[in-house]
């Protein structure tokens, strides 16, 4: 069994934020591979259902994102689960706007969602970065991680999430650098 782990902040405001695409991967998963009925449950919403035989649990905490590890950890005690099946899909200023990378631990980067997640259980978790690009001076990285997508970006975006869905798989069996380059072979104009 594997926890899946979207990042946003919870309420209709917050939906088309920057930092709420770990929300809209996750939405977009369980719909594609149809996955179970929305359960309120670890101070968030969880969904269960199977990618490739692998039991998946898909988990968005409802506690902001500066709080999400208290719901991350709430999950992984509850079903006793080992940090390497927790998988954490997260907006990324690093990485060009819609661009997926996978990775294996690290820093939080200054991300209040990850260094949350780091504090309750640790750090040693598969991070599915997702680029959202940045916005070139400290002073505008507030706004624009809280700021909506633009109409012009909406079909980028759509695409790189019925990307990830589509590759989902490929996460599930563990074979990260497939589900990378097949989502950046989708991807290719």
């Amino acid at each position: 069994m594997q926890l899946w782990v979207g990042l946003g902040n919870p309420g209709p405001s917050y939906t088309m934020h920057r930092h709420n695409v770990g929300f809209m991967a996750c939405d977009v998963i369980a719909d594609m591979h149809e996955f179970g009925p929305v359960q309120k449950k670890f101070q968030g919403w969880m969904q269960e259902g199977r990618i490739g035989g692998e039991k998946i649990l898909l988990l968005k905490p409802a506690t902001f994102m500066n709080e999400s590890g208290r719901s991350v950890g709430e999950a992984l005690r509850f079903y006793k689960l080992p940090l390497e099946a927790l998988t954490v899909f997260h907006d990324e200023l690093d990485l060009a706007p819609f661009k997926i990378k996978v990775k294996q631990g690290g820093g939080h980067a200054g991300h209040n969602g990850l260094r949350s997640i780091d504090q309750h259980c640790g750090a040693d978790f598969r991070r599915v970065r997702i680029g959202i690009g940045h916005p070139g001076h400290k002073e505008r990285v507030h706004g624009h991680v809280l700021g909506n997508y633009s109409k012009a970006e909406i079909d980028d975006l759509a695409a790189m999430l019925g990307a990830v869905g589509a590759e989902a798989e490929w996460l599930a069996k563990g074979n990260d650098a497939r589900f990378m380059s097949d989502i950046a072979l989708r991807l290719q104009d």
